[in-house]
């Protein structure tokens, strides 16, 4: 393969089919997975859902940790759910985008639902009761 001189001495090699390559050197960044904010505001901002993401499960671990457990893994779970929001909602989300958007939406979206499910039943005083999963957990601690 021809390659392209740059400015600055490096080159760059150019491909002559648009099939992918056999040996593949990089990983493509996934759908979604640009700026969420343009490149004129501070890094950070640029990366807006995630840090929200990672706001919301810092302030549930620290909750989890101060003996708060139900609201601080509730908070943990409707974090994530947010995060399957955000990214279904938003076309660019920065690094909250890992895999492609069904996979990130399912990964989100099912972690957050059994989180939240999980520590609404938690004990003592349950606020939803699920007799099947009772069930289950009395068959195997047996």
């Amino acid at each position: 393969m021809p390659a392209e001189a740059h400015s600055d001495g490096a080159s760059e090699p150019q491909r002559s089919s648009r099939r992918f390559p056999t040996l593949t050197r990089d990983t493509a960044r996934p759908e979604g997975g640009g700026r969420a904010a343009s490149g004129e505001h501070s890094a950070p901002a640029r990366q807006w859902p995630l840090l929200t993401v990672m706001g919301g499960v810092a302030l549930g671990l620290l909750l989890v940790a101060l003996d708060a457990f139900r609201i601080g893994s509730l908070l943990v779970g409707l974090s994530l759910l947010a995060g399957a929001a955000l990214r279904w909602a938003l076309p660019s989300v920065g690094m909250l985008a890992v895999r492609s958007r069904f996979t990130d939406l399912a990964t989100y979206g099912v972690l957050g639902f059994v989180i939240v499910v999980l520590s609404m039943m938690v004990q003592p005083k349950p606020w939803i009761h699920v007799p099947f999963l009772d069930d289950i957990v009395h068959f195997t601690v047996r």
